[in-house]
């Protein structure tokens, strides 16, 4: 697999020189400061392609084309954000970049309530309670109906789980789940995130996936034409949040995606953190089964806790068998080479790393994606990825 980092721009606090040191050869990184639906520039496109070939490295994915809003609830206007979206394949495809991951997430992107939480290494890792999610959304932001989506007992939980918190702790988490992750389209305040919400009023999944089947059957066959990849991320995490339908969760919605729109082109991210953040997802048998599919992969590992709380763990520990992912996704680069694909190797990147050694405490840092846990993840698959090849 080709190994990558992802790369906010500019403005990240690391740089393209430590990416390369790190052994990466491949940026996932995007045009961030665009995310108002417009097609991205090609002149822009190619600017940031520039930077990134001077610190002798390659603009492997795109992650990510941000998809407007009005395309997720189908609203009229959603025609000219489509159109936008072809617009900027065709610029990217021009310039020679041909993997494109987006996502389908409401509202909210990655999630998570807390994003120090303390390891037994002493590192810090990022972590979702289910409890505190739950006590946020019916106690504090008092969501309209969020009682009736948990049951008797995780009400109780939640309700004794905000009777114990001070204030700063729950707009810690308030911050944490709706004021903007790396990479989040939209920044919310509780009164904004309430009319977000809103827009969602009388959407259930069929309509989500109805949606977003129309939209791959204007944008694939777009793909088709300049050989270019698609490939959807999962939720994260994989279930319904805030009441919002989420439909990239399991096998069987990765099943109906791609028999959606059965071409090459419209594929998956294979993210082993979101997907495995369920335990009824089998993370090798979907390897196996949708192989010829997955066009890039999130190898990161997280450990679920028995309530529905999980926490990222380190990147070959944690519920998955990461080394089984590996020699699954490995066998199917093998396979590709064998067909002579152009599109046999397959770009990974470490996600999700833990803050590590003199990250922290660092004024800047993105969560999730500091330099040194990432850079030991990347070096922990690279190990899992090269036994693997020499044994296949």
């Amino acid at each position: 697999m080709q190994e990558c980092f992802r790369w906010y721009g500019s403005n990240d606090p690391v740089p393209l020189e430590h990416i390369r040191q790190a052994g990466a050869t491949g940026i996932v990184t995007a045009l961030h400061h665009i995310y108002d639906g417009s097609a991205w520039p090609e002149a822009e496109i190619l600017e940031h392609k520039a930077k990134i070939e001077a610190a002798g490295l390659v603009w492997s994915v795109v992650e990510s084309i941000p998809v407007h809003n009005s395309i997720k609830i189908g609203a009229p206007e959603r025609e000219r954000y489509i159109a936008n979206y072809q617009q900027t394949i065709r610029a990217l495809a021009k310039a020679g970049i041909r993997t494109v991951c987006y996502n389908f997430m409401p509202v909210v992107d990655w999630t998570r309530t807390d994003l120090m939480y303390p390891m037994p290494s002493t590192g810090l890792a990022l972590r979702f309670d289910a409890v505190d999610f739950a006590a946020y959304d019916i106690f504090v932001l008092k969501r309209e109906g969020a009682a009736d989506d948990y049951v008797e007992s995780r009400i109780t939980e939640a309700e004794a789980r905000f009777r114990s918190m001070d204030e700063a702790k729950a707009l810690r988490i308030e911050r944490n789940l709706i004021a903007g992750l790396p990479a989040t389209e939209r920044v919310y305040d509780r009164p904004a995130f309430r009319e977000a919400l809103a827009e969602y009023r009388g959407i259930d999944a069929a309509t989500m996936r109805d949606n977003l089947f129309y939209f791959l059957r204007q944008i694939v066959p777009v793909a088709v034409e300049c050989g270019v990849n698609l490939c959807i991320h999962p939720d994260d995490p994989p279930f319904s949040l805030f009441g919002l339908p989420r439909i990239v969760s399991t096998a069987d919605d990765a099943r109906a995606i791609l028999s959606a729109v059965d071409n090459k082109e419209n594929g998956l991210t294979f993210c082993t953190g979101s997907y495995g953040a369920r335990p009824d997802n089998d993370l090798p048998a979907m390897v196996d089964e949708f192989a010829s599919r997955i066009h890039f992969a999130h190898l990161r590992n997280v450990t679920l806790e028995g309530d529905g709380s999980f926490h990222e763990a380190d990147h070959l520990d944690g519920s998955t068998d990461m080394e089984a992912v590996v020699i699954a996704l490995t066998r199917e680069e093998i396979r590709r080479e064998q067909q002579g694909r152009p599109d046999a190797t397959i770009p990974m990147r470490p996600d999700h790393g833990h803050l590590l050694a003199d990250d922290i405490g660092k004024a800047k840092i993105n969560p999730g994606y500091s330099l040194i846990g990432r850079l030991k993840g990347l070096a922990e698959l690279r190990g899992a990825m090269r036994m693997a090849r020499r044994f296949l």
